[in-house]
């Protein structure tokens, strides 16, 4: 069971609900693993640029129909 206990940001419930480790995540953007956990748990944390886009290439293998706004408002 996924975020047991935890605040999690829109992105950590998303794969939470998906079933979705981190871990693959991280595989696929190649980003670090720190940046992964603190996107999925700290709500004040908003990527650059550069990593959502990974972030969302990688999720959209997944649901091609993802946002940007889905986790994150600019």
């Amino acid at each position: 069971m996924f975020g047991i206990g935890k605040k999690r940001t829109p992105f950590g419930e998303w794969l939470d609900r998906k079933g979705i480790p981190q871990e693959w995540i991280v595989k696929e953007t190649k980003l670090n693993k720190f940046t992964i956990s603190k996107l999925a748990n700290k709500t004040d944390h908003i990527p650059s640029g550069r990593t959502m886009k990974k972030i969302l290439q990688a999720l959209r293998k997944i649901d091609p129909n993802i946002k940007q706004d889905d986790f994150w408002s600019m």
